[in-house]
This record gives structure tokens, C-alpha cells and sequence, in this order.
């Protein structure tokens, strides 16, 4: 199977994109989405997050948090992380907002709220298309050296999807190879467009 379409989705912007930029290098046509009503970056504290809407450029939100405190902001990550994602793309977007013009293979969550609500969206659609999409979930923690492991086992899932002729007969034999091999459970499920 050839895959056309990846998707990568997460409540942050960390895991999501570090997935996105891994799967491009490896020459996927990948997308990637945030599931949340707006972006929230790490701030000076917990209850002090940096909220920003999505759309807003990731070079724009890299400059504002230079202003307000760039050695906090390199320290934890967040200057690096939003770097490596304007390189990606211009500004994160919302899967409720963008991934409706789309049509993917397979789409990946890394928390299970995520894949849920992924799942929901994909229900309440009208199904015109029948066409199957493989939605998975690969609980993934949100830091910097997690994320790029979540992105190489997605990576390696797509190669073992593209190298069977159906994955669709074959994704139970997949998972449990996977979940053998790597001592991580997936979530999986199918739906349509």
C-alpha cells in the first residue's frame, strides 16, 4: 500500500510537529493539526501559559517569546521547538477548522483525548467517499526527547503499513508485533470519508 496521506494530530505543538518534520524528511506527504482551542506554549509557570490563536505564524510566536523572556524560553525548549516548526510550516493549524478539505491514509493521535476526539470528528461526518482511514493512538509524553522517539515509531508504523498490500487484512498482525516489540500499546481504529 502506498500511503498518500499522513496526519499527525496532538493537543500541543510538540509531539505533532516533531512527527510532521521526521515523516517530510523521510518523503511522506504529511499534515499535522492541534486538537485545542487555541496553541498553548509553557509560560513562566503553569497558571501562566502563552496562549495564541491558530494561525498565528510559528516565526511570530518565536519573536514574541524572544521579547519577553528569551533565556526561559531557550532554556525549556520552546525557542528550538517553534525554530524546528517554522520550518516546517507556516503556523499550526485546527484539525476541526482544516482537516475536513483533506482525505488521509492513516492519521495518528499521542494521547488518547486526541484520538477520540479525531474519531468523533470522523463519525459525525457525512461519509461520501467510503474510503477507509486507519486512525491510531501512540500515547506519546509531552517533552522534547519523547516526542522525537513518538515520531520514529510513527515512522516505522508507516513503513510497515506501506510495505503490506493491505492493511486493512493485515493491521491486527501489525499492532501486535509493534506493541511486542516496543512494549507500547496502540489504540487503533477504522473510519471513512
Amino acid at each position: 500500500m502506498k500511503l498518500r496521506h499522513a496526519m499527525v494530530c496532538s493537543s500541543n505543538q510538540n509531539r505533532s510537529m516533531e512527527a510532521h518534520s521526521l515523516l517530510k524528511r523521510q518523503g511522506f506527504d504529511v499534515y499535522s493539526y492541534g486538537t485545542g482551542a487555541h496553541v498553548k506554549l509553557p509560560g513562566p509557570s503553569l497558571r501562566e501559559p502563552n496562549v495564541y490563536d491558530f494561525g498565528t505564524p510559528y516565526k511570530q510566536m518565536l519573536d514574541d517569546l524572544r521579547r519577553r523572556d528569551s533565556e526561559l524560553y531557550r532554556r525549556n525548549g520552546i525557542l528550538p521547538m517553534l525554530k524546528r516548526n517554522s520550518s516546517v510550516k507556516l503556523a499550526p493549524q485546527r484539525w476541526q477548522q482544516n482537516a475536513a478539505d483533506g482525505c488521509f491514509d492513516v492519521v495518528f493521535a499521542f494521547e488518547e483525548k486526541v484520538f477520540d476526539m479525531v474519531l468523533e470528528d470522523l463519525h459525525n461526518r457525512e461519509h461520501v467517499l467510503m474510503k477507509c482511514v486507519l486512525v491510531l493512538n501512540l500515547d506519546v509524553k509531552d517533552n522534547h526527547e519523547e516526542a522525537a522517539v513518538g515520531a520514529r515509531l510513527a515512522l516505522e508504523l508507516c513503513e510497515e503499513l506501506e510495505a503490506t498490500d493491505s492493511w486493512e487484512d493485515n493491521i491486527d498482525d501489525i499492532v501486535t508485533a509493534f506493541e511486542k516489540q516496543h512494549r507500547r500499546k496502540l489504540l487503533y481504529s477504522i473510519s471513512f470519508y
